[in-house]
């Protein structure tokens, strides 16, 4: 059974629950509480309830952009939140109880058919790091999509290698980067199979039937790959089989670990020269040098236009040109009885000045057969295949093992959360400064508004005393002259023989009459109470002095001895209260 989801390691998790934890601390313990209080000060505004608040509706208006930052704000960080708690807190599906190798085994053993598998897409690289580990430096080149030469870095070896060159990052998922190492070639092991035309999949297969036949190592403690050469007839491919000793790739692999180079794949460079070489005739080509010294070499033997064979020679330290013979005659012998080689061969050293002064002569004198020399390709163009080879290769066609290839990939995811935790960290540092710096800003405008309103607030204290002050005066004023109007009627229509007692301008409003009068004169008296009713204005024609609906009623009653009859009325000015 396949788990659901790749794990995350421990350390991975605790910062992600670290994380969650502080930012649903933050959005429930800080934002939440502002989105409240904002909420209900903009219900309030909306309500005009505004008592029992100090903040006026205006101080509150000015928090509006302040309550959508926070909204945003909580939302994004309880979302982010509960997302990483989540996150690492999932667990991946548990395989089945037992050895993983019997579930394995277990698994329905797929049926090949008539028609190949679909080709595996080759995956297009933006740039290609080639490695090379010398004895005392390490030269790296970088190739482009193009596979041309863009940086050339040379550096003592055991250094840490540029990051900026060979580290990956958020940028290699859209530009992704191959990193190539050429592996020594000290303990690896060639071989040469010819096979059926078939898919890379069930070529695989067929060689993975014969690798203890083709391994000198045993199989569990060997990795190995295979190289397709084109041009083979008659339905059959040349296979190369690379095998090397696991542990020697396993220290190798350490040792680049230590420069900070994580390589994707694992090449031979002796593939490329072998490859690169035109080969326009049958016979054997040597190749000295990179092959654990300057004294072993490599022999390729090439009849019918196909690579038959792969051997490696040795230069002894007594009699060379003896021992190149036997071992190159051994060889040949071999060829005839394998049946490929049909013909005498033809020699031909591929090798530079320097190596070819030390192999030149003794295969000259060991053989006795003329000689060709061939200048082999330099590192910068044999990197350069190196690259143009491994970046349109197979996945499976590779000498990396496995364990490495998937620990490499996980550390790189993981680089990948942690960096961008990092940047989610520092968003919301930036984010909060400028949250706090807009908080601040606002604070300090309600701040001045409220300074405002404070040294206002004694200026509007003394008007509305002046006015108050102004208002009574202005009553008085207008009692005053009101109270002489009413006189003047009163004396105006007052008949002769009624006495006016009593006169009072009471609340300013109404005017209260009482006096007496002989019991005869009652009418006189009425017409009197009429008269002042219906009495008009000074200074306004048309408009009565008094109130007719307001007025009470006329009251009258005899004094003693029975002659004369005390009466009394209230009459109210129209003008009403003078404001």
């Amino acid at each position: 059974m396949k788990a659901s989801s790749r794990p995350l390691p421990d350390w991975l998790k605790w910062v992600m629950r670290v994380l969650g934890i502080l930012m649903v601390a933050a959005s429930m313990a800080f934002f939440l509480p502002a989105t409240v209080n904002g909420i209900r000060g903009i219900w309030m505004i909306k309500r005009g309830d505004l008592k029992s608040q100090t903040l006026s509706a205006a101080t509150l208006k000015a928090i509006y952009p302040m309550l959508a930052a926070n909204l945003i704000w909580q939302v994004g960080l309880l979302g982010v939140g509960v997302w990483l708690l989540w996150r690492s807190s999932k667990k991946p599906v548990a395989l089945p109880e037992g050895d993983p190798s019997q579930a394995v085994a277990a698994a329905p053993t797929p049926v090949i058919t008539s028609k190949p598998p679909k080709r595996t897409a080759i995956k297009r690289w933006h740039a290609c790091n080639v490695l090379h580990v010398g004895p005392a430096t390490c030269q790296l080149w970088q190739f482009d999509n193009h596979f041309a030469l863009g940086r050339e870095q040379s550096s003592p070896r055991g250094d840490p290698l540029p990051g900026h060159l060979v580290k990956k990052a958020w940028r290699s998922l859209w530009q992704p980067k191959l990193n190539i190492a050429w592996l020594p070639p000290e303990n690896v092991f060639l071989r040469v199979v010819h096979l059926p035309q078939s898919s890379f999949a069930e070529t695989l297969s067929m060689v993975e039937l014969q690798l203890e036949k083709l391994s000198p190592i045993p199989v569990a403690q060997v990795v190995w790959s295979v190289q397709a050469l084109p041009g083979s007839p008659d339905h059959l491919q040349t296979l190369i089989v690379v095998v090397a000793e696991r542990k020697a790739v396993e220290e190798f692999l350490g040792q680049l670990e230590s420069q900070a180079y994580l390589a994707d794949r694992l090449e031979l460079n002796a593939l490329d020269q072998l490859l690169a070489t035109p080969i326009q005739e049958d016979g054997a080509w040597i190749y000295p040098g990179g092959w654990g010294g300057q004294d072993a070499a490599l022999v390729a033997w090439w009849y019918g236009g196909e690579l038959q064979n792969l051997h490696f020679i040795t230069l002894s330290t007594e009699d060379r040109a003896a021992s190149l013979k036997e071992e190159l005659a051994q060889m040949t012998w071999a060829g005839e009885l394998e049946g490929w080689l049909t013909a005498t061969p033809k020699w031909h050293l591929v090798a530079d000045e320097t190596t070819a002064r030390t192999w030149e002569t003794p295969l000259r004198e060991g053989l006795g057969d003329p000689l060709v020399v061939t200048a082999p390709l330099n590192s910068v163009a044999l990197a350069a295949l190196t690259a143009r080879r491994a970046a349109q290769a197979e996945p499976q066609a590779n000498l990396l093992p496995g364990e490495f290839a998937t620990r490499y990939r996980q550390q790189f995811v993981d680089q990948l959360w942690l960096r961008g935790l990092g940047a989610i960290g520092a968003v919301y540092a930036v984010g909060i400064s400028i949250y706090f710096a807009a908080l601040s800003f606002q604070l300090y405008r309600v701040n001045r508004v409220e300074s405002e309103v404070k040294g206002l607030s004694q200026t509007y204290t003394n008007a509305i005393q002046l006015k108050a002050r102004y208002q009574v005066l202005q009553d008085r004023q207008d009692l005053k002259f009101a109270a002489l109007d009413c006189w003047k009627i009163a004396a105006e229509l007052l008949p002769e023989t009624t006495t006016l007692d009593g006169f009072n301008l009471v609340e300013g409003r109404k005017l209260a009459l009482n006096g007496t009068a002989p019991v005869g004169e009652v009418s006189a008296v009425l017409d009197f109470v009429k008269g002042m009713r219906k009495a008009p204005a000074t200074g306004q024609p048309g408009q009565p002095m008094f109130d007719q609906t307001k007025s009470e009623q006329f009251n009258s009653h005899p004094n003693p001895g029975g002659a004369t009859m005390s009466w009394n009325f209230v009459l109210e000015l129209k003008r009403g209260e003078v404001r």
